[in-house]
């Protein structure tokens, strides 16, 4: 009986990396948004893919897309070879110094205001380095650590299931914002007397929540949002236009306009928190990531509010 032939070596790296984008995200939209193609562009790649191998890696199921059992063995395939020719250009790069390589960065989504302060030193002496900074929520930044999908990753609060390195990068304090000209600015307050004030919050999951709901716990508060919102940018928006009063990382307060919001002196704040530098612990480091992680060791001063 004559076997069949899989024309494996007839596939390309761009067709791999395509699918892979899929398989991930088990999406063609969101594969392409994350490939900046087009739609038909993913899919023709999937199809050459399929042709070259001769097996759906595939299937759609109602309105979901799942993987086949080929479509999972090409996927570890597919990411042992990515693997290998990470861990090559690491050995090259060792061989002639960081003058060129890629870093691959995952930040929850208060850290975009720190992140990008790193990278300015970082980039100006490694010009050469192509850097992917991909921000997110703190599930989806999991999720990509998960995947192994990124270098290195800053986290407010690290996941503590997994097995990783966690090195802290610097002070992320939490405070009380109101909208300028508030009664209660520029008095000192007890979390008590803001019991009546109309309270914003980041959804449950996020490392800011998170970091809020330990620091209550502590002191024995309740936190009760009148309105859950998954945006720090929103949030500021909405207590600046009178909605109500939030707990922020004062970093994200960077781009305020002058006179919007005001910092509230309330005792048991700031809440002290940190960001992390996070890498598998299992996982040797690129020498691209190697040099960030000395360029984080910068110390950056934190911004401030009128109060």
């Amino acid at each position: 009986m004559k076997r069949p032939r899989f024309h494996t070596r007839q596939t390309t790296f761009r067709q791999l990396e395509t699918f892979l984008a899929v398989a991930e995200r088990l999406s063609v939209t969101e594969a392409a948004r994350a490939l900046h193609l087009a739609q038909p562009s993913v899919s023709t790649q999937i199809t050459k893919l399929e042709q070259a191998l001769g097996m759906n890696l595939f299937e759609q199921l109602g309105k979901r897309l799942h993987l086949t059992d080929a479509g999972r063995e090409v996927q570890a395939g597919a990411r042992e070879i990515f693997d290998a020719l990470d861990h090559l250009e690491m050995r090259l790069a060792q061989l002639n110094g960081l003058t060129a390589g890629q870093l691959r960065l995952g930040a929850v989504t208060t850290a975009k205001y720190l992140v990008p302060r790193l990278l300015g030193p970082f980039c100006r002496q490694y010009p050469q380095v192509e850097v992917e900074l991909n921000i997110a929520n703190r599930s989806e930044v999991i999720r990509r650590l998960e995947d192994n999908r990124d270098d290195l990753y800053v986290f407010s609060q690290p996941p503590r299931h997994l097995d990783l390195d966690v090195v802290p990068l610097a002070d992320n304090p939490l405070v009380v914002i109101a909208p300028a000209g508030h009664r209660l600015a520029g008095q000192c307050l007890r979390w008590e007397q803001l019991a009546a004030e109309p309270f914003l919050s980041r959804e449950p999951g996020s490392g800011t929540r998170l970091a809020i709901e330990e620091h209550f716990a502590r002191f024995g508060w309740s936190l009760r949002p009148q309105m859950t919102i998954e945006s720090n940018e929103a949030i500021k928006e909405s207590v600046a236009a009178g909605l109500g009063i939030a707990i922020l990382s004062r970093h994200t307060l960077i781009h305020t306009a002058p006179g919007n919001l005001v910092e509230l002196d309330v005792e048991g704040f700031p809440i002290p928190n940190r960001w992390y530098l996070v890498r598998w612990r299992t996982k040797n480091p690129s020498p691209a990531a190697l040099a960030f992680s000395r360029f984080a060791e910068i110390p950056l001063e934190t911004p401030t509010l009128p109060a």
